[in-house]
């Protein structure tokens, strides 16, 4: 029954599972980059965009503007922010179009402090609920509902290291219970991870105007490796490395243009293919294979990061075909008002997430609300037409509020 709710898992999210295939035919090194062999990662809901601005302007955020949901972009552009202090409360109802109770709620915020507010303390706490799932044994007879989920609990820590330049660290716990005690030995997975930032932004000159170019560079979730069966087996977490740059030019005193762009590339191995264990017979080392297999599943996260950059069966075809990116513009009138648009690329042969995505957001006073919606361009995607919504409060400017009133 775990493997049936992993299985499940997996499709809803829309991250493939590749399975063994058996063939006759001998496979060239062109025809294996063109295999379908998407990453396999435990607690894929980590790599989901929690919010709507990031979301509407194609999953990108490693150098935007800094705002209360840096935490999953980039945390150390914490330090550059221009509030000391801020929350925002993120809700996506996530792959409505598949079946309905699966919802995405995530909630980040920062505070600066010390001289010169040099540095900033943050937190998030992410929930991802599958809704309720109907748990059937062999016989087709109903044994339990139950509502499985993954959660994710982290702290973080940013500092300027210079005037243009930050760091930040990030410590995550993480939860995810998928499986229910049916006799076989399942359990939730716990995992601990950590994040390594780097921000940096300069301000040249374009004419007359004063621009923005920031760079941004994130490494996310290196930590241990999940299991749902008392670590017989295990799988990795959703490490990623994501680089992005962000350059604004301001039209006139009302009026700015962003554009950023990310490229993200996932720092876990490769799961070895049955194509690369034929002889020259067209036969299947059985023996090569379930080796393969055994030395996967036992391969630590940290040497599963270096490994991952050499190892893909295609070679380095399908390494660039790991890498997926986004491109965004935002669009600023007077600080207030926020249009947005974007898209997001990946490879067929690796996910095939392709989508453009659109975006608003308005800022009243202390808070701003954000809307992001999703249209893909791949046929019968899942993630079409998928929306998301943030709330966000400077809780500088409340503090400032408030203590006006009772003033």
């Amino acid at each position: 029954m775990k493997k049936f709710l992993n299985i499940l898992f997996v499709m809803l999210s829309q991250v493939a599972v590749s399975f063994a295939q058996t063939s006759t035919e001998t496979t060239t090194t062109t025809d294996m980059a063109k295999q379908y062999n998407p990453i396999q990662t435990g607690t894929i809901s980590l790599a989901v965009a929690p919010d709507a601005r990031g979301g509407a302007m194609g999953d990108v955020g490693a150098a935007t503007e800094p705002d209360e949901v840096s935490q999953f972009w980039n945390p150390a552009k914490y330090a550059f922010a221009y509030s000391r202090g801020g929350l925002s409360v993120n809700y996506t109802p996530w792959l409505r179009k598949i079946v309905s109770g699966i919802n995405l709620g995530y909630v980040a915020g920062y505070w600066k402090f010390g001289y010169n507010d040099l540095q900033a303390v943050s937190a998030s706490l992410r929930y991802f609920s599958l809704g309720e799932v109907e748990a059937y044994n062999s016989d087709g007879n109903l044994v339990q509902v139950i509502n499985p989920f993954e959660m994710a609990f982290d702290v973080g820590y940013s500092r300027k290291l210079a005037e243009n330049f930050s760091m930040g660290v990030v410590l995550r716990y993480i939860r995810s219970d998928m499986t229910y005690d049916d006799g076989d030995g399942a359990e939730p997975a716990n995992a601990f991870a950590g994040d390594i930032a780097a921000y940096y932004t300069a301000y040249p000159m374009v004419g007359t105007n004063e621009c923005q170019w920031a760079w941004g560079l994130n490494i996310s979730n290196i930590g241990s490796k999940v299991s749902y069966d008392g670590g017989a087996t295990q799988q990795f977490l959703p490490t990623n490395l994501r680089i992005g740059t962000s350059f604004t030019f301001p039209i006139d005193d009302y009026n700015l243009l962003s554009l950023n762009f990310d490229a993200n590339k996932m720092l876990v191995p490769s799961f070895p293919q049955t194509y690369q264990f034929y002889d020259e017979t067209g036969q299947l080392d059985n023996q090569a294979w379930e080796d393969a297999k055994q030395e996967y599943y036992d391969m630590s996260s940290i040497k599963g990061i270096f490994k991952s950059f050499n190892d893909a069966p295609g070679g380095f075809t399908e390494e660039l075909h790991e890498i997926n990116w986004g491109a965004g513009l935002e669009y600023t009138y007077d600080r207030r008002f926020f249009l947005r648009a974007g898209y997001h690329y990946e490879n067929e042969f690796k996910g095939d997430r392709k989508y453009f995505t659109f975006g608003a957001g308005v800022t009243l006073n202390v808070f701003h609300i954000d809307a992001g919606y999703v249209l893909s361009t791949a046929q019968q995607s899942a993630l079409d037409q998928t929306l998301r919504f943030s709330l966000g409060f400077d809780l500088e400017g409340l503090r400032d509020y408030f203590g006006g009133r009772r003033r």
